[in-house]
């Protein structure tokens, strides 16, 4: 039987104290790396609310949302994924950084969220698999599990438009965009 050799790719760092650092990541089934002109967008529309924020991202993936995030001065981030290679290649991107400001933990995230964290956060990144019907319950996780900071921001990633998206009712919607087959947007929680 022939196997086939695991493909890396690259991320690269948009802007910040990190600005153009590129890492490599190998390719999961069902990763979707948040594009460059997405990220792009996304934090311009964070503007200013980066800066000292507690950032959580349960779907890590390549772990560019967080990355980013850190590099324009989140003060914390905390990252899972269920792939041990994914966790073990993130934590060599903080040391390689020498960001002592994340933690990055092997685990299911709705089992995560499921429980309630020590302090909550004011962004969320969730960016699950498609078709998976992860989003939904991931929302509703955040919100029932004191996840959130009274006026927290929550950007999603999903294969549908953000009106069909299942959601706390105190969440509206900011910003949307589509890019391809993927709709991204930006929610606010009010407390």
């Amino acid at each position: 039987m022939k196997t086939t050799a695991a493909r890396t790719s690259q991320l690269r760092i948009i802007a910040g104290q990190w600005r153009s650092r590129r890492f490599s990541f190998t390719e999961q089934p069902g990763l979707r790396p948040t594009p460059d002109r997405v990220r792009e967008t996304l934090f311009n529309w964070l503007s200013g609310r980066i800066e000292g924020a507690r950032c959580l991202d349960p779907y890590a993936g390549s772990g560019a949302l967080m990355l980013e995030a850190l590099s324009r001065g989140a003060a914390y981030a905390l990252a899972c994924d269920t792939s041990r290679d994914v966790v073990n290649t993130l934590r060599g991107h903080l040391q390689t950084l020498e960001c002592e400001q994340a933690d990055i933990q092997q685990q299911d995230a709705l089992k995560l969220l499921a429980n309630s964290p020590e302090r909550p956060y004011d962004l969320v990144f969730l960016d699950p698999p498609f078709h998976q019907g992860l989003l939904a319950p991931s929302c509703a996780a955040l919100e029932s599990h004191g996840w959130l900071t009274d006026n927290a921001w929550i950007y999603t990633e999903s294969e549908s438009a953000p009106a069909t998206l299942e959601r706390p009712a105190n969440w509206s919607l900011h910003r949307e965009k589509r890019a391809g087959q993927v709709w991204y947007s930006l929610w606010q929680r009010h407390a």
